[in-house]
């Protein structure tokens, strides 16, 4: 495993640590939260990388605001239309 050494200012570490959990494991989920929401993750490897199942993972981003699914208006249709011709 590599690392990084990430310095951030004093109002950031105070934000962090407010969460009471180490400020690595809140940074790291933060960070696979976001590459995850901006689609450079999937899902599977967001979990892996958060060490939880998918399903704790489709449960803790949704109670963040980020929905597992995320399609856009055409995706959604040609969903929609699918599940109507079953």
């Amino acid at each position: 495993m590599s690392s990084a050494r990430l310095e951030l200012e004093a109002d950031i570490v105070a934000l962090l640590e407010a969460q009471d959990r180490p400020i690595e494991e809140t940074a790291r989920e933060l960070i696979v939260l976001e590459l995850y929401r901006e689609g450079q993750l999937s899902g599977g490897r967001a979990a892996e990388l958060l060490h939880v199942s998918r399903e704790d993972f489709i449960r803790f981003a949704g109670e963040r605001g980020i929905p597992y699914f995320q399609f856009d208006s055409d995706e959604l249709r040609r969903e929609a239309d699918a599940s109507e011709s079953l």
